[in-house]
């Protein structure tokens, strides 16, 4: 009912037959299922995205140690 004021980066995130990720902190107002330690967006690139529009992916739940460990960041929240 409330958006937050800030989405963690790499917020993985649902709004009815959509998804997303949050490539950077940002406010927000979706169903938050969970964050990926994969950085989804390279700033060197002249495309940015890792993955575009219409790529199938797949995520699977992995343990706070081994977020940790593929380089993800608590950042506070």
């Amino acid at each position: 009912n409330t958006p937050r004021l800030k989405v963690p980066i790499g917020s993985v995130a649902i709004a009815e037959q959509q998804t997303a990720v949050y490539p950077s902190v940002s406010p927000g107002g979706w169903q938050i299922l969970g964050r990926t330690p994969t950085p989804l967006v390279d700033w060197q690139s002249d495309s940015l995205a890792l993955i575009e529009v219409g790529d199938s992916v797949r995520f699977e739940p992995i343990s706070r140690a081994e977020f940790l460990a593929q380089g993800g960041q608590l950042d506070g929240f």
